[in-house]
């Protein structure tokens, strides 16, 4: 049974998502991410405006940068961006691109939408923060299914396991939308390389936050949100 957190915010998506309009070729792309970003934002992540460049605060990095709309909109839901902003998604004077900037967009962490940097972008970060000693901050990174076609994933996935990474937790939105597979899932590309892994339905607000919250010392960890088939 899918389970759904109602919350303000949640209850303002909807109408916040439908004033970002010009990029409806990605919209599949978007709605697909909605629970776990507002599950996310609402529940797990440690940061807000007013602490968006605080060293201590979490990080969140989309990889699955194209389409962001489901992300734009979070952001207003949450008061880092002006919900006006909406309205003029792409426009010559618009600072929400069909590709998130994170000089033009307070919040966003990284310029993405070339898919398969995200995880390595998060890799790296997670490195950063152990290097500065900086061991109360998580970084979450979301991919979508598709985007492990692309062959530095999988160096990431190796690294990352090798060196218990343990502040990072990759959330992958499976939408069947992948060319390539794994024998047991995607979850078995992960765990194989010695992440911790949790299979959900990815518009359950329960399991996903139970999956989210769900990491282990000296691990990475991984959240597959399963939705429906992109078709």
């Amino acid at each position: 049974m899918t389970t759904t957190l109602t919350t303000d915010t949640g209850a303002r998506l909807p109408g916040l998502i439908g004033r970002l309009t010009g990029d409806e070729k990605h919209a599949p792309s978007a709605h697909s991410t909605v629970d776990v970003l507002q599950v996310l934002y609402d529940r797990v992540l440690r940061v807000t405006p007013d602490t968006a460049d605080d060293p201590e605060r979490d990080r969140f990095l989309l990889s699955k940068g194209h389409g962001p709309a489901a992300y734009y909109a979070v952001l207003a839901a949450h008061g880092f961006i002006p919900d006006a902003w909406l309205d003029d998604l792409a426009g010559p004077d618009s600072r929400l691109g069909h590709h998130p900037d994170r000089v033009l967009v307070p919040g966003v962490e990284i310029g993405s939408g070339s898919l398969g940097h995200g995880l390595g972008l998060a890799v790296g970060t997670a490195l950063g923060l152990r290097a500065q000693g900086l061991r109360t901050p998580r970084v979450y990174v979301l991919l979508g299914d598709a985007e492990l076609d692309e062959g530095a994933n999988h160096e990431a996935i190796a690294y990352a396991g090798a060196t218990g990474l343990d502040s990072l937790t990759a959330i992958v939105v499976d939408n069947s939308s992948a060319t390539h597979g794994w024998a047991g899932g995607i979850a078995s590309r992960f765990t194989v390389n010695g992440w911790t892994a949790d299979t959900v339905d990815g518009r359950n607000h329960t399991a996903l936050y139970a999956a989210l919250t769900g990491h282990r010392p000296r691990l990475p960890h991984l959240v597959v949100a399963r939705v429906e088939s992109r078709g």
